[in-house]
């Protein structure tokens, strides 16, 4: 009978100093920005390869960071941007919408790491948390949101930078929508309503779909009432790590404003 090979046993990765973590962290959201640039239906349509360059860079980037025999490339070795099954005669669209939802994936895995990576961090540093300062350009905020709360933030500023930040979501929606004339929560129920909505999160063909929609505006609904509001007068105060989750919320806002779909009024 032929000799049975055995798996090498695991060997969780050793880092010696907290930049040796601050350097893997930078290189994995650099592997993050490279998914966000790619141009899903060219690479599909095209066959240009420029999605197999990518997915080659994440898996070369979590072999070198981790080790070949780490928990992290034993999980990952295979990583593709690829969400969902795969079937016979599949369209080019339904290629497109499997790609796209593995890209989604695909930052979910590598913002996963960098949180292990980051919690390897505190317990090196005898468990004290990092700061908010430390941590604030790690996050991946929507560029919109990032340009006008990160100097604030960074210059002792934190609840000025939620303000700002704020304001600009509700001036993104309106350029997204075309509805200039609106604001507040009357703006985002015109903008998001799962009744002939200017902007919409998915194509409102049943009940699910109506179902995000309406919640989806009343989250947009929320961040002008609760956040942009209160910041025009005042804001409560609070630590920067409450700050830096608000903006995060923001942030996530706008990128759903970005891939929203303009629709046409019925």
């Amino acid at each position: 009978m032929p000799k049975k090979v055995q798996t090498p046993s695991l060997q969780p990765r050793e880092f010696r100093s907290p930049e040796e973590i601050d350097a893997a962290v930078a290189r994995l959201h650099r592997r993050i920005e490279e998914i966000e640039k790619l141009d899903v239906q060219a690479a599909i349509l095209q066959k240009d390869g420029s999605d197999r360059v990518v997915e080659s860079n994440v898996q070369t980037t979590i072999l070198e960071i981790f080790g070949e025999n780490s928990p992290e490339y034993r999980e990952h070795r295979y990583f593709e941007l690829w969400a969902g099954g795969r079937f016979m005669n599949m369209t080019d669209y339904q290629v497109v919408s499997a790609t796209q939802k593995g890209c989604v994936q695909g930052k979910n895995i590598l913002s996963g790491l960098i949180d292990r990576l980051e919690e390897k961090k505190i317990d090196m540093n005898g468990g004290s948390s990092v700061a908010p300062t430390a941590y604030f350009d790690r996050l991946n905020l929507h560029p919109r949101i990032a340009e006008v709360s990160r100097d604030l933030f960074m210059d002792g500023h934190p609840w000025e930078a939620v303000f700002a930040a704020s304001k600009t979501l509700v001036n993104y929606v309106k350029e997204r929508s075309g509805k200039h004339d609106l604001d507040g929560a009357s703006l985002m129920r015109a903008a998001f309503s799962k009744n002939s909505p200017a902007l919409s999160f998915n194509d409102l063909t049943n009940q699910t779909d109506f179902d995000e929609q309406e919640g989806m505006m009343h989250l947009f609904e929320g961040a002008v009432l609760a956040i942009r509001n209160p910041g025009g007068h005042s804001f409560p105060e609070g630590s920067g790590q409450r700050a830096v989750e608000y903006i995060s919320f923001l942030s996530l806002l706008a990128y759903r404003v970005q891939e929203a779909k303009r629709r046409k009024s019925s």
